[in-house]
């Protein structure tokens, strides 16, 4: 066996235990590598082991270098990877670093790494949950006319408190500008709350309160129709599912179809079926 080829089941290759020892060490690094860049981004660590996490950061880079270039040389067709959604993947969570040489502030891109544990669903073998996601998926689709519905609702009420708490409370309590009142009344409406911006007078308080009332019965809304459009397409699903589990059998007596393959006899009027 080549080198090459060898290599190529190590990097790609997850089904032998090197393949699979080698991803799952990967994926130490990558976190090992998010690590320092959010221990870095902390001043009081930074002043006292900002070198020490300098050499980590570059340690992890020269191993993602050097891991990248081995992708494409065992790669069976290198351009291929290159453009394909996990070498773009690789390649941006590489060149941060690089640079930070020549544009200031570069190295906070190092974040982007984190998106490389999605290879974490190829090691353990969780793709058969995108299934889930993407009945989800359908679902919203299938529903998408009552949520444009109810986003359109939610943002005509916003945009009117907003205007509103404008006029009533003013430049003086905070309401600068039509746009920041609407962004007060997004927060609150979503119960969230920053506490930046608080009415002050009596009849701003008012529609402060209308509001926080409006948001508990708003986060209902859109679960409830979620819900009920995914309970109606898993509906759908078994009736479908015991359908096509259904064989052709009829009786000769009562003509009655639809009975299982395991079934014998007529489930109407008890003759044997065939």
């Amino acid at each position: 066996m080549s080198i090459k080829l060898k290599l190529r089941q190590i990097i790609f290759g997850i089904d032998t235990p090197a393949g699979r020892l080698f991803d799952i060490i990967l994926i130490f690094a990558i976190f090992g590598s998010v690590t320092v860049v959010m221990l870095d981004s902390v001043k009081d660590i930074h002043q006292r082991f900002g070198p020490s996490l300098i050499s980590l950061e570059w340690f992890f880079t020269f191993l993602f270098t050097l891991e990248y270039f081995a992708r494409i040389y065992a790669a069976k067709k290198p351009l291929k990877y290159i453009t394909s959604f996990y070498g773009i993947i690789d390649l941006f969570s590489t060149i941060p670093t690089y640079l930070a040489f020549f544009i200031p502030g570069g190295e906070t891109l190092l974040m982007l790494r984190v998106f490389r544990l999605i290879r974490i669903f190829r090691i353990f073998k969780l793709g058969h949950y995108v299934k889930g996601s993407d009945f989800l998926v359908k679902s919203l689709i299938a529903n998408r006319g009552k949520i444009i519905a109810f986003l359109l609702s939610v943002l005509t009420v916003v945009m009117i408190i907003g205007s509103l708490m404008y006029i009533i409370e003013g430049y003086e309590n905070g309401f600068t500008s039509i746009p920041r009142s609407i962004y007060w009344a997004i927060v609150t409406v979503t119960t969230v709350g920053f506490g930046d911006i608080s009415p002050q007078t009596s009849l701003g308080q008012f529609f402060a309160s209308m509001l926080m009332l409006i948001g508990y019965s708003i986060i209902a809304v859109p679960t409830g129709i979620i819900g009920s459009g995914m309970m109606k397409k898993s509906k759908k699903s078994k009736n479908k599912t015991n359908k096509d589990t259904l064989s052709t059998k009829k009786c000769s007596r009562c003509l009655t179809d639809l009975h299982g393959e395991d079934d014998n006899y007529c489930w109407k009027c008890g003759e044997v079926v065939k």
